[in-house]
């Protein structure tokens, strides 16, 4: 999240935003330390530390703290930490609520019947990031933002790609039911141990459609300069030399995630460079 390369304020600061939302996310999934440690930090019983809508609650009230002049400020270390990023930056609620509004979601919804439906949970679980970074390095516009919001989205479908085994054992299908449905892949399909070939079939699709969105956002690389073009880059990359891993196991995303090597990334950076310079 916060490469050594960048200046040393933009690190502290994406730092600061990093912890906000691995917050979030353990909250959400569940993953918290255990003994109730972070629930008796935001005002809850430690009894409550497993009542993942209330903690989401309370992370939401000491979030507007943050935002707020009033007294008593936040109560959460992270959240304190966050409030000088808050101010610096001049950044909004807003990326920060879609975060925790997409970790809602999770509890609720564990199903999504077509495209549409998943990328309007990516907007709530993965684009907010982008325009944070965006909003910290002060180089935000509405051109960007689109731009950041397909690599974000990207990148989302990507990490559902490699992780559809985990997300199954937690109830949780990323992969549209519509698009399961036009493959012939049953959820039951997902739980073997590897895929036949419409799972595969089904894995390549969503692939290309990241690709596409990839594609589509990588001109955000070209319209920054020095360090954050490089961090951009990276970005672009990694979602590129995921789905290159992908496709080097044949699409077979059940055994485990198919993971990119360093040396393939460090190729796919200098060819992203090298494209969107």
């Amino acid at each position: 999240m916060a490469p050594f390369f960048l200046p040393r304020a933009w690190r502290a600061d994406l730092m600061a935003v990093y912890g906000f939302a691995r917050l979030v996310d353990d909250i959400g999934d569940g993953d918290l330390a255990p003994g109730g440690g972070d629930a008796a930090l935001l005002g809850l019983d430690r009894a409550q530390t497993e009542d993942r809508p209330a903690m989401l609650d309370a992370l939401e009230a000491d979030l507007r703290r943050v935002f707020s002049d009033r007294t008593p400020g936040p109560r959460h270390p992270l959240m304190r930490r966050l409030g000088p990023t808050v101010r610096r930056c001049g950044l909004t609620p807003e990326p920060f609520l879609g975060l925790i509004e997409a970790n809602r979601q999770d509890q609720i919804v564990t199903r999504y019947a077509t495209y549409d439906d998943l990328l309007a949970y990516c907007e709530l679980s993965a684009n907010p990031v982008g325009r944070l970074v965006l909003g910290i390095t002060g180089t935000a516009s509405p051109e960007r933002i689109r731009h950041s919001d397909r690599i974000c989205t990207a990148l989302q479908i990507v990490e559902h790609l490699q992780d559809v085994a985990e997300d199954l054992g937690r109830d949780r299908v990323y992969l549209p039911a519509e698009d399961l449905k036009h493959f012939g892949v049953t959820e039951g399909d997902l739980a073997a141990r590897s895929g036949g070939a419409s799972v595969r079939a089904l894995i390549a699709y969503e692939a290309e459609r990241a690709h596409e969105l990839l594609n589509e956002g990588a001109p955000l690389v070209g319209s920054v300069h020095g360090r954050l073009k490089l961090l951009l880059a990276g970005f672009v990359a990694g979602g590129r030399a995921a789905l290159q891993a992908v496709a080097a196991a044949d699409h077979d995303v059940l055994p485990g995630p198919p993971k990119p090597t360093k040396l393939s990334l460090l190729r796919e950076v200098g060819a992203t460079l090298r494209r969107e310079g």
